[in-house]
C-alpha cells in the first residue's frame, strides 16, 4: 500500500524531558492501524504531533508526501486529518444534527456561509445523509444531552467524518462498542488509526500495529503478530517473559 502519513525521525522534548525519541512509521491508504503500549508510552503525544496540537523537535511529518509538521492545528482538518477525542466534545445544548452540521466548517468556509439561505439546505441534507448512512437516523432533532454516552460517541465520530477527512484518528473510543460502526467507516475508505488497550479488539479491528514503550517504536507490522514479539512482550510482561 501507498503510505498516506509518514512520521521520519520524529521526536519531541518539552524542556529536557524527550518523550517521543526518533520515531518512523508510514500509515498506508486505506489502512486500519493501531497505535498501542503501557500507560506514558508515547501514545497521544503521537496523536498530537500528527493533528498539530504540538509541533515536533525534530524530524518530519509528512500527509501524500507534503510536509506539514508546521501546519496549524485547525488547517489539518481541511487537508484530510480528524480526530475523535477520550473526552466528548460536543455541544449538549444543541441537536445531533446541529453537532454534525458543525463539522461542516473546514469545508464551508463560515458559518456565515453555511447559514445563508440558498445554501443552509445543501449542507442540512449532507448532515442528514450521513446520519442515516451511519445508523443514526433516528436521532437528528433531539438534544444531544439527552443521548446515552454511546450514542454520542458516534455522534462525535460522525461529526469528524463530515469534514471528509482522509484519516481519521480515534484516541481512547471505547472502541469495543464502536467496532462494527468503525468498520463501516473503513469500509468507505477511510484510514483509521487508534489508540486502544484491548489486545483482542486491535487484532479484530485492525491490520497493523505500531506499538511504542518510553517514547520509542518497539514494533511495527502486522496485528496478527504484535502479542508474539519479544520486545512487545517484556514492555506488558516484563524481561522474563520476553524468551517464552
Amino acid at each position: 500500500m501507498t503510505a498516506l502519513l509518514s512520521l521520519t525521525n520524529v521526536s519531541k522534548n518539552f524542556g529536557g524531558l524527550t518523550v517521543i525519541n526518533d520515531v518512523s512509521f508510514d500509515v498506508p491508504a486505506g489502512s486500519r492501524m493501531a497505535l498501542i503500549g503501557p500507560n506514558g508510552a508515547g501514545k497521544t503525544t503521537i496523536f498530537n504531533l500528527i493533528s498539530g496540537v504540538y509541533e515536533p523537535s525534530a524530524g518530519e511529518i509528512r500527509l501524500e508526501g507534503q510536509e506539514i509538521s508546521a501546519v496549524a492545528s485547525r488547517s489539518r482538518i481541511g487537508l484530510g486529518i480528524a480526530r475523535s477525542f477520550q473526552n466528548i466534545r460536543l455541544m449538549p445544548h444543541l441537536s445531533v444534527l446541529e453537532n454534525v452540521m458543525l463539522g461542516q466548517q473546514a469545508r464551508a468556509g463560515s458559518l456565515t456561509d453555511m447559514l445563508s439561505p440558498l445554501r443552509r439546505s445543501k449542507w442540512r441534507r449532507e448532515a442528514e445523509d450521513l446520519l442515516d448512512q451511519m445508523g443514526l437516523d433516528t436521532f437528528p432533532g433531539e438534544v444531544v444531552a439527552t443521548l446515552p454516552y454511546g450514542i454520542r460517541k458516534k455522534i462525535e465520530v460522525v461529526r469528524a467524518l463530515v469534514a471528509k477527512p482522509q484519516i481519521l484518528m480515534l484516541n481512547n473510543t471505547e472502541t469495543a462498542n464502536l467496532k462494527d460502526f468503525l468498520m463501516k467507516i473503513a469500509a468507505s475508505g477511510v484510514t483509521l488509526i487508534v489508540v486502544e488497550h484491548d489486545m483482542s479488539l486491535v487484532r479484530s479491528l485492525c491490520d497493523h500495529a505500531v506499538v511504542l514503550n518510553f517514547g520509542e517504536k518497539i514494533y511495527d507490522g502486522p496485528t496478527a503478530e504484535v502479542q508474539n514479539d519479544p520486545h512487545v512482550l517484556e514492555a506488558y510482561l516484563g524481561t522474563r517473559h520476553a524468551g517464552k
